[in-house]
């Protein structure tokens, strides 16, 4: 049981690393909105580049941020039953819901989108805008990334609820 913690504790730091970096990205995000707003508000002008590159970083945070949202148990939910429930009757309803509903469906957007990944890099797909980003098939890359991401830390909360089910005192990686 402590080798399969250990790799459930990587998978965290790898989740905990994934955040760190998508909080530059935040700060990034908010620089080039400035940018943007004060070019527009200003000087009356603005950047195709400026307002796709905003998307860009917007989708890239909130994919690559979503494994880091799991591990720190930020997802939205409605707790007012499983705020009440043991630390075991929680364990067992993240391991079935990550079982029956995660995995399978980060596995599912990881499949469909192989085939759309791989035509976007096959035309090194670009903005159809004259002074857009030149780079799309990079952003769209995220998806499945990030979906891998968000399935690797449901591994790590799987193996963390199997363990608190059969008794062993497990770090959830929530800051309470």
């Amino acid at each position: 049981m402590k080798f399969i913690l250990k790799i459930s504790a990587l998978i965290d730091a790898i989740s905990e690393f994934t955040g760190r970096a998508v909080s530059c990205l935040t700060l990034l995000l908010v620089i080039v909105v400035f940018l943007d707003v004060v070019m527009r508000y200003l000087f009356s002008s603005s950047f195709v580049f400026t307002q796709e590159l905003e998307w860009h970083i917007f989708g890239a945070i909130f994919l690559l941020g979503a494994s880091f949202t799991l591990l720190k148990d930020g997802h939205v939910r409605v707790d007012i039953f499983y705020q009440k429930m043991s630390p075991r009757t929680r364990a067992w309803i993240n391991l079935l819901g990550t079982v029956f509903f995660l995995l399978p469906g980060c596995s599912m957007i990881i499949a469909t989108s192989m085939g759309f990944i791989q035509s976007s890099w096959s035309v090194m797909e670009c903005s159809p805008d004259p002074g857009g980003i030149p780079c799309r098939f990079l952003i769209k890359s995220t998806i499945p990334l990030g979906f891998f991401l968000l399935a690797l830390q449901g591994v790590s909360l799987g193996i963390k609820s199997f363990s608190t089910i059969f008794g062993e005192e497990v770090d959830m990686g929530v800051n309470e």
